[in-house]
């Protein structure tokens, strides 16, 4: 581990997996992004050159690993080896979404643990801490040597929800995987919770078999840490309002909307599906008028800027 932070410079880097995000940090922070090249050789390699001196410093990568999913992670790993060989104090990858994710475990024969795989490319690569927002399973945190930062988009989805003042709320689970995220959205929240028992075919077949809870004449908000291919809580939304919900909001840290997401979406019995802006948008997502995205970027800007002050991050989680 190389020295700490706290009395070297604060340097903020990103590549082209988010750049409106990183400068909207960078504005929080009251820094300048730092002047980096990042491109492609003409075979599709990665090409990247620091401009910069970061001899000493601090230095924090904002890199979300979304699609194309590879590409930002190669840009995410050799940036890091960059900064690193140009003897930076200090390297935080600050990762608002970390890809594979989902693939935590062995539950099947011959299956990879991917998450812990990104976890070591991105030690080797140069990395001293990670800070990330919603890891999709808490216990990725156990696969790296290094200390990791788990941030939560609670304070701000749950912020614009009490704003709302919905009527007759109750918070909803969208499957049993889900419940502790849902039981501790709806304790702040001061609301009941409901949860969707649901059993899925195969990766891209949901069938919904029952709703756990009182829902009937009640407002719904189904919560996620992510909406991938939004069969989940197209089908969710669906089974609540057969159950007598009278409106179905839906909310997630994480808006992958891959695939047909959006139409489904479109189709859905929703009234409103929250985001956050820890993955740009797709133009179909732009302009469908039921997302609603909210920012993280003063959740994370106060995050780094505890860990380069070396002070509580904890004070982040409501």
């Amino acid at each position: 581990m190389k020295s700490r932070g706290n009395h070297h410079t604060l340097k903020i880097f990103t590549g082209n997996a988010h750049p409106a995000l990183a400068e909207e940090i960078c504005k929080e922070l009251r820094v300048p992004m730092g002047k980096a090249q990042v491109g492609r050789f003409p075979d599709g390699e990665v090409r990247l050159q620091v401009l910069e001196n970061v001899r000493g410093a601090d230095v924090f990568v904002i890199q979300p690993t979304c699609r194309p999913v590879n590409d930002n992670l190669v840009e995410l790993l050799i940036m890091l080896d960059a900064l690193s060989r140009a003897s930076a104090a200090r390297i935080t990858a600050v990762m608002p979404y970390f890809a594979y994710a989902r693939q935590d475990r062995k539950d099947r024969p011959r299956v990879p643990i991917s998450s812990k795989l990104v976890a070591d490319l991105l030690t080797s690569a140069g990395a001293d801490r990670v800070l990330a927002l919603e890891l999709h399973a808490g216990q990725i945190q156990g696969f790296f040597d290094i200390p990791v930062d788990h941030l939560y988009a609670t304070p701000v989805t749950v912020g614009y929800f009490r704003r709302l003042r919905l009527k007759n709320l109750v918070v909803v689970s969208p499957d049993t995987g889900g419940v502790e995220r849902a039981r501790g959205f709806a304790k702040r929240m001061n609301v009941p919770l409901a949860i969707i028992d649901k059993r899925r075919e195969d990766a891209q077949t949901v069938e919904v078999f029952n709703v756990i809870g009182d829902v009937r004449n009640k407002t719904c908000l189904l919560v996620d840490d992510m909406i991938d291919t939004a069969g989940t809580l197209a089908q969710g939304a669906q089974a609540l309002k057969e159950k007598g919900a009278n409106k179905v909001y839906a909310c997630c840290t994480h808006g992958v909307f891959a695939d047909q997401a959006i139409n489904k979406i479109c189709d859905a019995p929703l009234e409103q599906v929250v985001a956050t802006n820890s993955i740009p948008l797709s133009p179909e997502a732009q302009q469908c008028g039921r997302i609603k995205v909210l920012s993280v970027a003063k959740l994370l800007a106060d995050a780094i800027r505890s860990i380069h002050d070396e002070t509580s991050v904890s004070k982040l989680f409501i």
